[in-house]
């Protein structure tokens, strides 16, 4: 089973490894951050999370022109460098000592973070052959829940200490892992850039904006929806346990630990089952009833008075949530890479990515309003808007391989001179 875990040989391994070692980082950061700002800097929750809200806003606007950076001047490059970029946020972060500084680098952070998984998305697309991406995007997931786990465990032991000595070691932990993730991404192949200006055989340009491909915002929109499961656990189940089920707060450590072990292990056998969109779009279905089902167990789980019962119903709930998450990954990414056009994946991808950054900004405040103060009902209604946007993308999704196809059909008859090019 774990001969499975390794990547094929070449590209494949060495973007697996490249995000192994990035979130090995992030997953130290991710534990120590909060306490590190407000400790050891100063500052209070509120300019915390304000700073980080700036920084992760600042993420979204620039995205999408660095993904498209990256397909004009080439994504292995702008990924090594937008990394670099990261490693000295992430260094900065220790000189760092009143609120406007740490919204600086916490702008910096944050896009270079944004925008170099971007890059290193488009670099996917570039090194491996259309068929397999969806298959190596599994390896690099697994990857990333490895690092994270890791990192997790590191950042634990950074608390435990709780000191300044301790929390900078973690951060150059992180800056220094971004640092060797470049480096390994440096040394892949090159994928050609498509230079400003050029145009496709239709006389289209070839970098012209995602945002006029009308399938594709619509399928990105819906599946931001989709991607509520993301902030699920690290905000709305904490306090869903501590004040609406018997169970212990510390139970979440464990159903945390499942979900990061249980995707390293899986995701790449549950990714085999996709081979193009029909196949996606059924997953997406799949994936969205199942995050449904799990939102059903945490609802039931405020029932139980015993803690052994409410503690079970909740570890049940993390498992169906967790197998609905490996499912709808797989679906997102067979879209997500199957409908961007060839020589625009990095805005695309940034575009595309761009669904988790709105979910991990506005999720918190939805899923707390949602969940902890109208309890179990809320629970039944974010299961039903999972359902209704898997379903509401099925539709947007045979669009897109519509537009796609059309559009490729336009590029191979003009490329055979079977169609006299008149926009040109």
């Amino acid at each position: 089973m774990f001969k499975g875990l390794i990547p094929p040989a070449g590209p494949p391994r060495g973007l697996a490894l490249a995000q192994l070692i990035c979130r090995l980082g992030d997953g130290a950061y991710n534990i120590c951050a909060a306490l590190f700002f407000t400790r050891i800097v100063g500052l209070s929750p509120l300019q915390m999370s304000l700073g980080m809200t700036i920084g992760w806003s600042a993420a979204l606007v620039l995205s999408v022109p660095l993904g498209r950076l990256a397909d004009r001047a080439g994504p292995r490059g702008t990924a090594a460098l937008l990394f670099g970029c990261a490693a000295l946020a992430l260094a900065s972060f220790v000189l760092v000592s009143s609120f406007v500084p740490f919204v600086l680098a916490s702008c910096v952070y944050g896009v270079s973070q944004r925008g170099g998984s971007a890059a290193e998305q488009a670099l996917l697309a570039g090194l491996v052959p259309k068929d397999q991406v969806t298959r190596v995007r599994a390896f690099i997931q697994s990857g990333h829940n490895a690092g994270m786990t890791i990192g997790a465990g590191i950042g634990g032991l950074v608390v435990l200490f709780d000191s300044r000595e301790a929390y900078y070691a973690a951060f150059a932990l992180n800056a220094v892992a971004f640092l060797i993730a470049a480096g390994v991404l440096l040394r892949l192949p090159a994928v050609a850039p498509v230079p400003a200006g050029k145009r496709a055989l239709s006389g289209r340009p070839a970098d012209r904006s995602v945002l006029r491909d009308g399938p594709y915002v619509l399928i990105s929109a819906l599946n931001t929806f989709l991607l509520l499961y993301v902030p699920l656990v690290a905000v709305a189940l904490p306090l869903w346990i501590s004040e609406h089920t018997s169970a212990p707060v510390s139970l979440l450590s464990v159903m945390l630990m499942l979900n990061t072990v249980v995707v390293a292990l899986f995701q790449v056998r549950v990714s085999a089952g996709v081979k193009d969109l029909t196949s996606a779009i059924r997953y997406l279905i799949v994936g969205s009833f199942l995050l449904a089902g799990a939102c059903v167990a945490f609802a039931v789980s405020g029932v139980p008075e015993s803690a052994w019962a409410a503690g079970a119903v909740l570890v049940a709930g993390a498992g169906l949530m967790v197998v609905g998450e490996m499912t709808q990954a797989t679906g997102e990414w067979e879209v997500s890479f199957g409908l961007a056009p060839k020589g625009r994946t990095g805005q695309y991808q940034a575009f595309f990515g761009n669904g988790i950054t709105v979910a991990e900004m506005l999720g918190p405040l939805v899923l707390t309003g949602l969940i902890v103060y109208w309890g179990a009902p809320g629970w039944i209604l974010l299961g039903v808007t999972f359902v209704v946007a898997s379903f509401a993308m099925a539709p947007a999704i045979r669009w897109g391989g519509r537009v796609r196809a059309e559009r490729d059909r336009l590029e191979e008859a003009l490329a055979t001179g079977l169609v006299v090019d008149v926009e040109g």
